[in-house]
This record gives structure tokens, sequence and C-alpha cells, in this order.
């Protein structure tokens, strides 16, 4: 389409649209990505050995989180590895710890802050490692929703479910609520109990950013059918739905998804079973309905791992999820005689977890040692009351 044909049409680019392409700013979202100070060249050889020496000058006082998806040159430096929320809670096991250092994403760090106490500081080694999902749900396009639901009559039939993967915000808005957090270990056990919170037949689940992974649980796991699934989308009108379709509706799904997860494909599946005859296909819930679907496997990170901690010598496995953590599992697992590949065919990594790399986490081990504190990530006391509040819940969980 030609400038003057947009033009005509006068279309207007959506604030989402703006920032996405570089033209605006979101003061409340974007905290700076400007570090005080020169990064190390990444060409630096010496980099493995500042990371070490730093790391060995501030002992007991730093605490490194690495999530799966890091890059081997970070993960070579975490104390613990885990997903978001396992890590979240191994910091908080750590109180003597001054400074939590999460190679993750932004949400991750927020969340270790929430359950950390006001002694401890957590640093995110890049302010620009975002989650595409997590921002795909923002505080005021979720209380709007709410306002959308009320007009239907059935706000106070909705309970609200967030995945892990949301912003502190989207916590907080779940918490206030009477929602939960769930993770994609326990999605099931998390709606078994927000339907259990009012009449049965006539609750419904608000389930936040995340669709597949609510669609994925909810009839993969629940025995729902498609047809009892909505989405909200909310840069539509009143979600894209009718008040008729959310009264009928028990999953009000938002219309979200993991960047990385959401391109794998029922053509990915077909192809990798052609040309891997016996291959077992493992998929990561957040995965799209039909590649959940046509997959041998079903689980979240943890699920995968120890099933290929499990798995046959001589099995052949295809993973979908992020490459990091296949290639990894690949080369740990190649001496069993394990075949691992990844799901598809095209390269893909989480680009915001990518963006921890050795310069950034070099940066920010050396700024601690010398007593400068960068990069700190800090929930406001308000928030963080609710956004605990729904952890707690979820802690609760049967």
């Amino acid at each position: 389409m030609t400038t003057a044909q947009t033009q005509e049409l006068d279309v207007q680019p959506t604030p989402l649209a703006l920032l996405l392409l570089g033209r605006e700013a979101d003061p409340r979202s974007e905290r700076g990505v400007e570090c005080p100070g020169d990064l190390p060249s990444p060409s630096d050889p010496d980099l493995v050995e500042r990371a070490r020496a730093a790391k060995e000058k501030l002992g007991d006082k730093v605490f490194v989180l690495g999530h799966h998806y890091q890059r081997d040159e970070v993960i070579q430096f975490a104390d613990v590895t885990g997903d978001s929320f396992k890590l979240a809670r191994d910091a908080a096991a750590r109180p003597e710890a001054e400074y939590i250092v999460f190679c993750g994403v932004h949400f991750m760090a927020e969340s270790a802050d929430i359950l950390t106490s006001d002694d401890q500081k957590v640093v995110l080694p890049d302010l620009a490692a975002g989650c595409s999902m997590a921002d795909m749900a923002t505080a005021e396009q979720v209380a709007e929703c709410w306002d959308v639901l009320t007009e239907a009559g059935i706000a106070e039939q909705v309970v609200p479910v967030s995945y892990m993967n949301s912003s502190a915000d989207i916590k907080a808005f779940t918490g206030k609520h009477g929602g939960t957090i769930c993770t994609s270990s326990n999605a099931k056990r998390a709606l078994d109990w927000a339907f259990e919170q009012g009449e049965p037949s006539a609750t419904k689940v608000l389930f936040l950013p995340d669709q597949h992974l609510g669609r994925n649980t909810a009839v993969r796991d629940m025995g729902m059918s498609l047809e009892d699934c909505v989405v909200y989308n909310p840069h539509k009108p009143n979600g894209g739905l009718t008040a008729d379709e959310l009264r009928a509706a028990k999953m009000i799904l938002w219309r979200g998804h993991c960047s990385v997860h959401g391109r794998f494909s029922l053509d990915s599946v077909n192809d990798v079973r052609e040309r891997i005859p016996g291959v077992n296909v493992l998929v990561h819930p957040e995965c799209k309905h039909e590649v959940v679907a046509a997959a041998d496997y079903v689980g979240s990170t943890e699920y995968i791992i120890k099933a290929l901690e499990a798995a046959p010598a001589g099995s052949k496995w295809a993973i979908g999820t992020e490459l990091n953590l296949v290639r990894r599992l690949a080369n740990r697992f190649a001496p069993e005689g394990k075949e691992i590949v990844f799901l598809d065919k095209t390269v893909c990594f989480c680009s915001t977890m990518n963006r921890i790399d050795l310069p950034h986490l070099v940066w920010t081990l050396e700024s601690l040692a010398e007593g400068t504190l960068v990069n700190r990530i800090e929930v406001d006391k308000e928030t963080e009351a609710f956004a605990k509040l729904a952890l707690e819940r979820m802690l609760a969980l049967p």
C-alpha cells in the first residue's frame, strides 16, 4: 500500500504501533535502557574471567538466577537455574543475599522483588529485557475489559487467572479481583480452584495474558470444548465480542501469546515426523491448540527436562520450546544416545531473553562489586501487596 493510499484511508497508527516503531515512548513501561558507563566489548577475551572475579569478590552478597532460556555464556554463572517462578522462590529462600541478579526478563525480576524481603535488591542486567507476551496486557486495557464485563452483567461471576508471565500490574489486578496466578505446571489446578469460587455452572474465568495456555488447559486437561472459549481482543471495541458471547463463555481468553511458542505450527509437527521416523514430539502448552493436539507430550519447561531425563537411550525427540534450552538439552543428552532436535526448521531464540549477554552481566557484577547499585527492579508497595495476594493464593492451591 502506498503512502497516498494510506492517507486516503485516513489510517491512524495505534499507540502500540508507534511504540513498536520507536516513534513514541511509554514512560510507565520503559524504565530506561542506558547504562551509566560503557559496557565491555563483546569481543573482550577477558569477559569470563572478569565475571568470575567480580562474582567472587561479591561472595554471598550476590545470588545469580538463570532462566532456562538464557545463553550458555550467561547460564554458567547462575547459582540456580529454573523457570520464572522457581527462580523467584529460590531468591526468597536466600535472605542473606543482598543482591539478586536475575538473568531473565522484566516480569520475572518483578516477581522476585515481590517475594523477597525489603532488604534485598533485585537487579536486571539489561532493562530492555522484556517479554512480548507480558506486554500484550496493560493495566489500562485490563481495567477497560473489566468495565466491559461489568456492562455485560457478568463481572461478579468472573474470576481472573493470570499466567506467571505477566507484569506486576496484572498480578495486582488479579489479586484485587479475587483471582490467582498460575504457572504452566499448575494451570489446571488454578482453573479448578477458580471454578470452585462460585456456582460452577455460572462461574467464568478471565485468563491473562496467554490465550494458548488457557485454551489448551481448558480443552485438553478439563474437557471443555473450543466453543466454551472466546478471545477478548483489547484492540477492538468491547474486545470484539458481544454481551451474549461473553455471557455464554466459560473461558474468556486474553488475546496474547508467546512470540517463540506461537511460531510452531501443525506443518512443523508433520514435517518433523516425515524427516525423523519414530520421533516423539514434545511441546510447551504455550503452543497453539492444533500443535498441542498433534504432539505426543505436552508440558512445562520443567516437565520437558524431566521427560528427557527419563527417556530411554536411542529415543528421538523434537522439542517445541525456546532454542537455547533445546540446544543445551541436545548437548547434555547426546552422550546417552538421545537425539534431540528443535521442532521448527527456522532457528528462533527468545529475542528479549537474549538481551542478557555476557557484557551486561559483567557490567552488572563489576558495578555491584564497586558498590554501585544498577538496574534495580522495584515494585511499588500497593502493587506488591495485591500481586503477592494473588501469588499466595497460588501457593495455597491443593
